[in-house]
């Protein structure tokens, strides 16, 4: 009659046990054959507690846990710069109903066109994208970071092509890893990586960890709690670590 074990786990490799018994193995020595082997796992196997249960110390464990998924890499926030963990999960509830959104109306916009005042850079063209993204002031590195700076006219990010999210985050990503955070480089970060599609490729987890590491570097480098671009770069870390 099978055992338990074998009634939810059949075994894979019947094995002869010949004319030796179980006493006859020996755990502390290299297996002769290959049956032995085989025998001497099987052995370990059924010596093994069907159910094991942890001894947890309730004293040990706090009231109020962090977030802490780790980006490799990341500068560690200066003491005062780091959200809270309320401020994090509401955060990341906000961008998960606007990835919900997306969803729902994925197949209606890729079935629309572009209006005809704006002309779509080749996928192929790198300069054409950071200067279609962030403005022409912006690439030319004409424009101040400040928020009085004077907006660029808006656009209906949901239009952007979805095969081409991937590329536009990557190309935005590298310009920002040479120069200063600015108020149009966050809203279209923000909008590509809500309509990057899950699971995620191995190339996007690559790209939204360099994001990462280079808003945590920059963010050590700022000055003040105050400073107009801390809340961004925190919002941008925070969503990386909570995909």
């Amino acid at each position: 009659m099978k055992s338990d074990v074998e009634e939810l786990m059949p075994r894979l490799l019947p094995v002869e046990c010949g004319s030796g018994t179980v006493g006859d193995l020996d755990l502390s020595g290299p297996p002769r054959n290959p049956q032995e082997y085989l025998r001497q796992v099987q052995l370990e196997a059924s010596l093994c507690p069907e159910v094991v249960v942890a001894q947890i110390d309730p004293k040990k464990l706090r009231k109020k846990q962090t977030v802490n998924a780790s980006v490799a890499g990341c500068h560690a926030a200066p003491v005062g710069f780091s959200p809270s963990l309320r401020w994090q999960q509401q955060q990341v509830s906000n961008f998960s109903e606007v990835r919900q959104s997306i969803t729902r109306h994925r197949k209606h916009w890729t079935s629309q066109t572009l209006d005809d005042n704006v002309l779509m850079p080749k996928v192929t063209d790198e300069e054409g994208w950071k200067r279609f993204c962030l403005g022409e002031k912006v690439y030319l590195g004409t424009s101040s970071s400040h928020t009085d700076a004077e907006p660029e006219p808006a656009l209906d990010y949901s239009k952007v092509i979805y095969s081409t999210v991937l590329m536009v985050l990557e190309i935005l990503i590298g310009w920002f890893e040479e120069r200063e955070f600015v108020p149009q480089l966050g809203r279209w970060l923000y909008a590509l990586l809500a309509c990057l599609e899950k699971p995620l490729l191995p190339e996007a987890h690559s790209s939204i960890r360099q994001l990462a590491r280079r808003c945590a570097q920059l963010r050590s480098t700022l000055d003040s709690q105050e400073d107009d671009k801390l809340p961004a770069l925190n919002l941008l870390i925070c969503l990386v670590k909570n995909p």
